[in-house]
C-alpha cells in the first residue's frame, strides 16, 4: 500500500489470549488519518457506554502517525490512548523516541488491548508472528530495567513500551514508557496497562513504509530542513531570564515567530525556558499561589539552563528529527545518568515546590522516569499536599512523620518514593491532587488545581489565557500541547488556511487585548485545536510545526505521502472531525464538559495581588462558550450538535 498508512491495525484480547489482524477501510484514513484520529474512531465506536477504565472493556491503544516512516521530518511521535482512570473520559499521552516506526514496521497502524490477563504478559511482534508471553519475571522492575530485559531477549533492532511499578499499582497518575525512561505521562494510562497485567510491548519488524510520493516527501523536507538550521548565536542563559523579566515589565507584547522558540530548543531544549517563565509570569509557582516574587531569578537559578546544559554528556534526536533538543545527562548518586528534564518536569518539581536543589532536580527526574508516574502530576500533588500542611489540615501524624514544607527538598523525596510505592501517607497521594483531596477532606478541595481531574501543565492561564482555555475544554482537559494565544502565533495557521485571523510576526499589541475573550481568541483557539488533531493524526512533534506552517508543510507532506490532493481547509476539517468524535465519546461517558473548567486559582478568580500576573482574571466562561460555538457545539453545555455530527459524518450512539 502506498499510502504512507500500513492498511491495518492488531487486536489483542488479553483475557481471550487471541490476536488477530483487521483491515481497516480506506474511507477510516480518509475521515480520520491514522494515529490520535485513527485511534478515536476505534475508541468511539468499541468501548461500551460506562466501562470501568481499570475493566476489561476497556481498550488500551498504541498508535503510530501517518507521516511517520514516509520521510517527513518531526514525524516520530507515538500515542497511548484509552478511557482516562484520571479524568473519566477519553484519555491519550503523546511521546517522542524510536518506538513509532516501530509499530508499522510490525505491519499496523495501530495495536489495541482489550481484557485482563491472569498473569503479567508481555507482547512480543515480529514480521512472522505476534504472541504473548510471560512477564512475571520483569514485573516489579522499573521501566528502565524491564525494558533492558526486554529487549535483550528481543535482540537488536526491537524497540519496547513498558510500564513502571506506578503502572502495576494503578497509580492514576502513571505513564508508559519507551527509550529508556521517556514517558508517555499522562491521562493515567500506565494504570490502564497495569490493570490488564501488560508490561509490555516489544516490537522487532522490518516491513517497509512507503508513501505515494517519496521524491515529493524528501524535496518538501529538505526545504523544512534548512529552516531548522538557520541558528543565530544565543548568550548565556541568564540572558533568557532577564529577557523575561522585561517581558514582564512592557506593558506591551507581541506576536512570536517560532524560530526564535526553535532557537532556544536546539541548544537548550526545553529547559532553556526555565528561568524565563517564571520571570514572564508563564510558570506556576508555589502551587499556583505564589509568583515572579516568590520565585526571583536568584532562587530559579537551580534550574539555570547552562547549569543543566553543563550535565549533558550527549544530545539525541527523536527518529526523523532534525532539531534535536533531548539529552542525557550526568548525575551522581544511585543513578548515573538521566534523560535532560523537559521543562515541565523542572518546574512541576522546583517552582511549584519551591525546591531550590539542582541535584535532586536529577535524581527526582529519574526515579519518577523509571517508576513511570507523571512529572507535572507527581509534582503539582506534593505541592498540594505541602499547602494543606502549611494550613493545618494536614499533621505530621497524617504524612508519617514528614515536615511538608516548601522547599524542603528531603521530604519531598521521601513523599514521592511512598506515591511510587503507595506506602503509608504515599498511597493517599498516588491519584492525584483531586483524589487525594476527595480522601482528605477538612476543605483540602480548594488547594487542588485541576481540570477534570488532571492536574494543568506548568504554562499559566493567567499569562497567556489560552493555555486556560485549552486546559478546561479539551477532552483531554489539563493539556498544554493543544494550543494557546502563543501557539497560534507560531503555528502561522492564517498563512494557509482560509478565514483565520491574520497576526504579522513580531506584531506589537497591547497586553489587555490577551484578556478580552474575543469571536477572534476563539477562532484561534478552534484552529489550534483542529490543527493539533492534524498533527497527532500524522504522528508530528508540535516543536517542530511551531516554526510556521509553510516551513513546516504538514498539509503537503500529507497530500504526497497519501496521494490525496486535499486542501488545508480540507484537512482542518478532518481536525474537527477527530475532535468533535472525542468530546461525543465524553458525553456518551457522562462526562459534563462544564465540569473540566481548570480551577478558579489558576484563572485568576480571585486575581494575585503582586507579581508577573498581578490583577489578571481570565473571562473563561465567556471563552468557553464562543469556543464550543465554533465547533457547532452547544454553547452552554459543550454538546456536539445532531446537525454537526451529521455534517461529520459520526453516528450520535
Amino acid at each position: 500500500m502506498n499510502r504512507g498508512y500500513m492498511g491495518k491495525i492488531l487486536l489483542v484480547d488479553l483475557g481471550k489470549n487471541e490476536i488477530r489482524e483487521e483491515q481497516v477501510p480506506e474511507k477510516v484514513y480518509e475521515q480520520y488519518l491514522s494515529g490520535l484520529g485513527l485511534a478515536s474512531h476505534i475508541l468511539y465506536n468499541r468501548i461500551p457506554q460506562g466501562a470501568d477504565p481499570l475493566g476489561p472493556d476497556n481498550i488500551l491503544g498504541f498508535v503510530s502517525g501517518l507521516l511517520t516512516g514516509t520521510g517527513s521530518l518531526f514525524a516520530g511521535r507515538w500515542m497511548v490512548v484509552g478511557k482516562s482512570p484520571l479524568t473519566g473520559g477519553w484519555g491519550d499521552a503523546n511521546c517522542g523516541g524510536t518506538f513509532s516506526p516501530a509499530i508499522k514496521r510490525c505491519g499496523y497502524d495501530g495495536i489495541f488491548f482489550t481484557g485482563i490477563s491472569k498473569k503479567p504478559v508481555y507482547l512480543y511482534v515480529n514480521d512472522k508472528k505476534a504472541e504473548l508471553r510471560d512477564a512475571s519475571g520483569v514485573w516489579g522492575m522499573d521501566a528502565v530495567e524491564a525494558e533492558g530485559v526486554l529487549l535483550k531477549e528481543a535482540g537488536p533492532g526491537a524497540r519496547a513500551a513498558v510500564i513502571g511499578p506506578a503502572g502495576e499499582r494503578l497509580s492514576l497518575i502513571s505513564g508508559i514508557c519507551n527509550d529508556r525512561g521517556r514517558l508517555a505521562a499522562r491521562s493515567g494510562l500506565g494504570a490502564v496497562m497495569g490493570s490488564k497485567k501488560l508490561k509490555g510491548v516489544v516490537l522487532d519488524g522490518h516491513k517497509r513504509i512507503r508513501p505515494f510520493n517519496r521524491e515529493k516527501v524528501n524535496k518538501l523536507s529538505a526545504m523544512c530542513n534548512r529552516w531548522v538550521q538557520f541558528q543565530l548565536p544565543l548568550g548565556p542563559s541568564v540572558g533568557m531570564g532577564l529577557l523575561g523579566a522585561l517581558l514582564r515589565i512592557l506593558p506591551t507584547a507581541m506576536a512570536m515567530d517560532g524560530m526564535v522558540y526553535k532557537m532556544i530548543l536546539r541548544k537548550w531544549g526545553t529547559g532553556g525556558m526555565n528561568q524565563m517563565s517564571p520571570e514572564w509570569g508563564d510558570a506556576p509557582v508555589k502551587n499556583w499561589k505564589g509568583s515572579s516574587v516568590d520565585w526571583p531569578m536568584k532562587r530559579s537559578k537551580s534550574a539555570d539552563p547552562d547549569m543543566v546544559k553543563d550535565h549533558e554528556m550527549i544530545k539525541y534526536h527523536c527518529y526523523s528529527c532534525p532539531l534535536g533538543c533531548g539529552g542525557i545527562c550526568s548525575m551522581t548518586g544511585k543513578y548515573s545518568e538521566t534523560h535532560k528534564p523537559e521543562y515541565e518536569s523542572v518546574l512541576a518539581i522546583g517552582g511549584l515546590c519551591m525546591n531550590e536543589d539542582s541535584d535532586s532536580l536529577f535524581y527526582l527526574n529519574e526515579l519518577l522516569n523509571r517508576a513511570g508516574m507523571d512529572t507535572i502530576s507527581a509534582g503539582a500533588t506534593v505541592a498540594f499536599a505541602i499547602e494543606c500542611y502549611e494550613n493545618g489540615i494536614l499533621t505530621s501524624e497524617d504524612t508519617d512523620g514528614l515536615e511538608l514544607t516548601w522547599g524542603n527538598t528531603d521530604a519531598m523525596i521521601a513523599l514521592i518514593h511512598k506515591m511510587i510505592n503507595r506506602d503509608g501517607f504515599g498511597d493517599v497521594l498516588a491519584d492525584g491532587s483531586k483524589v487525594a483531596a476527595e480522601k482528605i477532606g477538612r476543605g483540602s478541595q480548594k488547594y487542588t488545581v485541576h481540570a477534570g481531574g488532571q492536574e494543568p501543565a506548568m504554562h499559566d492561564g493567567r499569562q497567556d489565557p489560552g493555555f486556560g482555555l485549552h486546559y478546561s475544554v479539551e477532552p483531554t482537559p489539563g493539556r498544554h500541547t493543544i494550543g494557546s494565544g502563543l501557539y497560534y502565533e507560531m503555528f502561522q495557521l492564517w498563512k494557509k488556511v482560509k478565514g483565520l485571523p491574520r497576526l504579522w510576526p513580531f506584531e506589537i499589541y497591547h497586553k489587555n487585548k490577551k484578556y478580552r475573550a474575543s469571536i477572534d481568541q476563539a477562532k484561534q483557539a478552534a484552529a489550534c485545536s483542529k490543527y493539533m488533531n492534524v498533527v497527532n493524526g500524522s504522528g508530528l512533534c508540535m516543536f517542530g510545526t511551531f516554526i510556521g506552517i509553510k516551513r513546516t508543510p504538514t498539509f503537503d507532506w500529507l497530500n504526497a505521502a497519501t496521494g490525496w490532493n486535499r486542501t488545508p481547509e480540507e484537512y482542518m476539517e478532518i481536525g474537527e472531525r477527530i475532535q468533535t468524535l472525542k468530546q461525543a465519546f465524553n458525553i456518551r461517558h457522562g462526562i459534563d464538559p462544564r465540569a473540566n473548567k481548570l480551577s478558579n486559582r489558576a484563572l485568576g478568580i480571585p486575581p494575585q495581588a503582586i507579581g508577573a500576573n498581578k490583577a489578571r482574571e481570565v473571562n473563561i466562561d465567556k471563552m468557553m462558550k464562543d469556543y464550543w460555538e465554533q465547533f457547532g457545539w452547544d454553547e452552554d453545555t459543550g454538546k456536539p450538535s445532531d446537525g454537526t455530527l451529521k455534517r461529520l459524518g459520526i453516528e450520535a450512539q
